[in-house]
């Protein structure tokens, strides 16, 4: 809370210095800041502002600014560097480890980006691009390809030297062991390496069972395997082995953060935003808001249908009517419980899809048992009305009964739909979070009204209808 304050004063204090161009001022009172500190900054101000205060960094502290571009986000960050010339990009970059300047170069336009990437080729800095080369969302694409490694004959003496030399590589948290071929065959926590006697091989006290990720291989892979075997690092490996970067947990925080929000967003029924809420055009904000509410519409309509449906038992047993948007809403409710229980638990590796039939059994139960509860709040409340206001008729307790049993039967079938349609998603090789809340209550809804009037045209038969 205190640090946060202090950010805040400093914000002001920014503001009123870049209002009377005095530079130099807001230079020293940034370098004084931590980069994430600077980039809560750079946030919070307008865009003028921001590229001012991003120019003096540039200019006289690059490193500082750059480490700054790296925390406010890849959007934003792409978007101060894209007005700059191509030349100017490089030169910026250069200061960032590879795969923090691959996902900046990666978020700019096309045009620009392309033309960065081949100037950094023709100055012989060719990591970025190779970066850039792997396909989307695979660990070759975060990965930083400046590893450090060494052969199985080096001692433990001549690895901590060789740390203390070491240049270019972002952060160290393990020793990874390559043969001649820079196959890797072990790896070397750094704790390990400071208790043996310097004369040691890394062969005798190096783990071979190491946990790896393929080049190729799904981020979202590589972070719940960090997240499993609780590494601060994983190293990634060709397909014959050879060890060709790692990547370090900042990097898995990033990816956990970036799917979390994509899972948030389908969950709420729209289209995943590529950029931040605010950054987000407002036509491309309303197109993928508009998309899904289109087709939840055209899917409540379904609901206007099986209303007009049972039209002849509603003008018949007009109390009907008042429970219908209770008895749909509970269904839908406990649905969408459902469904985000099994799309987190999906997305984490709790269940797979083997386990889709031990899921139906339990929800099954869990519907049953929640159905009957509701039931029962259902059935004392229309008791309750009934004896206090006569609301309900000769045949209340026909009512009662309709409402009890109808909510067993819809709460029941939401709890089911809800659990089993992110499994039929992942079987058909789509997104889990596709079957969103909105999704399975809009399902719920049609299907609820079918339950509830079948129950109450059996149960009611020969009094209301």
């Amino acid at each position: 809370m205190a640090s946060q304050r202090k950010t805040d004063l400093v914000l002001g204090s920014v503001r009123k210095l870049l209002r009377v161009g005095a530079t130099p001022n807001v230079l020293n009172l940034l370098q004084k800041r931590h980069p994430v500190d600077i980039a809560e900054i750079l946030r919070a101000l307008n865009d003028h502002e921001r590229r001012a205060a991003f120019e003096a960094l540039a200019v006289q502290d690059p490193r500082l600014a750059m480490q700054a571009l790296a925390e406010v986000g890849v959007d934003l960050g792409a978007a101060l560097l894209a007005t700059r010339s191509p030349a100017d990009i490089v030169r910026l970059v250069q200061e960032l480890p590879p795969d923090d300047a691959a996902a900046l170069i990666d978020a700019m336009p096309v045009e620009s980006a392309d033309q960065v990437r081949d100037l950094m080729r023709g100055q012989g800095s060719a990591a970025v691009g190779d970066l850039l080369d792997h396909q989307e969302g695979t660990a070759g694409r975060i990965m930083n390809p400046k590893v450090f490694a060494l052969p199985e004959e080096a001692t433990a003496g001549e690895a901590v030297s060789a740390l203390q030399q070491a240049g270019g590589v972002e952060m160290v948290f393990y020793l990874y062991v390559v043969d001649d071929r820079r196959h890797l065959v072990g790896v070397v926590s750094l704790r390990r390496l400071l208790l043996v006697p310097p004369e040691t091989s890394l062969k005798r006290i190096m783990t071979a069972d190491v946990i790896s990720a393929g080049v190729d291989e799904d981020q979202e892979e590589v972070a719940r395997n960090v997240s499993s075997y609780h590494l601060l690092a994983i190293p990634v490996v060709d397909d014959e082995n050879k060890l060709v970067g790692s990547i370090t947990v900042d990097d898995v925080i990033d990816v956990m953060k970036d799917v979390t929000t994509e899972e948030f967003q389908k969950l709420g029924g729209l289209e995943a935003l590529d950029e931040p809420y605010i950054s987000t055009p407002f036509g491309t904000l309303v197109k993928k808001r508009a998309r899904w509410l289109v087709v939840l519409f055209l899917g409540e309509l379904l609901t206007a249908t099986a209303m007009g449906y049972f039209e002849k038992e509603i003008a018949k047993a007009v109390v009907l009517a008042l429970f219908v948007p209770l008895v749909i809403s509970s269904g839908g409710n406990s649905g969408s419980q459902a469904a985000s229980l099994m799309i987190r638990a999906l997305a984490v590796g709790e269940v797979t899809l083997r386990d889709w039939w031990r899921i139906m059994r339990r929800e099954v139960l869990s519907g049953l048992a929640l159905g009957t509860i509701l039931g029962s709040v259902g059935f004392v409340r229309v008791t309750l009305w009934q004896e206090m206001f006569g609301t309900y008729g000769a045949n209340w307790f026909l009512v009662a009964l309709t409402v009890l049993f109808a909510l067993v039967g819809v709460v029941t079938w939401g709890t089911i739909a809800g659990s089993m349609l992110p499994f039929v998603m992942k079987r058909l090789g789509a997104d889990p979070a596709t079957s969103s809340a909105p999704f399975v209550a809009t399902l719920v809804d049609v299907t609820g009204l079918v339950i509830y009037f079948t129950v109450a045209a059996v149960i009611l038969r020969g009094t209301l209808l």
